[in-house]
């Protein structure tokens, strides 16, 4: 495995904790970045959150252009409605794995069909924060 993983993070998980709790619990995102760390193993991590579309774009380039291993990627709404984050995914060509805290097939009908999924090799949804966790240590094994 070489370079580092990268979670990044999509609009209002910025908000986690405090944000419809009983759908995405009491975690923090300070705490969820710190269950990467730890989960990653020694692997450095690259973690980050934005509330527009257009940086996490740039985020995912940065990813491909540069040395990231894989991606772990939770677009939050974005997952649903955004070609650009599709397209900056399709140009990865590294292992992706898509984390949504809740099950969004047990959500509303517009929580059903993710763009994402279609380039992921992995997704992970319905665990809470520790799906993180879970996302880190499969995105470990997919790199070997």
């Amino acid at each position: 495995m070489s370079g580092p993983i990268h979670v990044l993070n999509g609009p209002n998980l910025n908000r986690l904790g405090k944000r419809e709790p009983e759908v995405y619990g009491r975690t923090t995102l300070a705490e969820v970045e710190a269950l990467c760390r730890e989960a990653a193993g020694g692997t450095p991590v690259v973690f980050r959150q934005t509330n527009w579309e257009g940086q996490l774009v740039d985020w995912i380039h940065e990813a491909t252009d540069g040395d990231a291993a894989g991606i772990v990627i939770n677009p939050a709404g974005l997952t649903f409605t955004s070609i650009p984050v599709l397209d900056a995914l399709k140009m990865f060509g590294r292992p992706i794995v898509e984390l949504h805290i809740s099950n969004i097939h047990r959500r509303e009908a517009i929580y059903h069909r993710s763009l994402v999924s279609t380039v992921a090799t992995a997704v992970i949804a319905g665990l809470g924060a520790r799906g993180y966790a879970t996302a880190m240590h499969a995105m470990r094994d997919l790199l070997g």
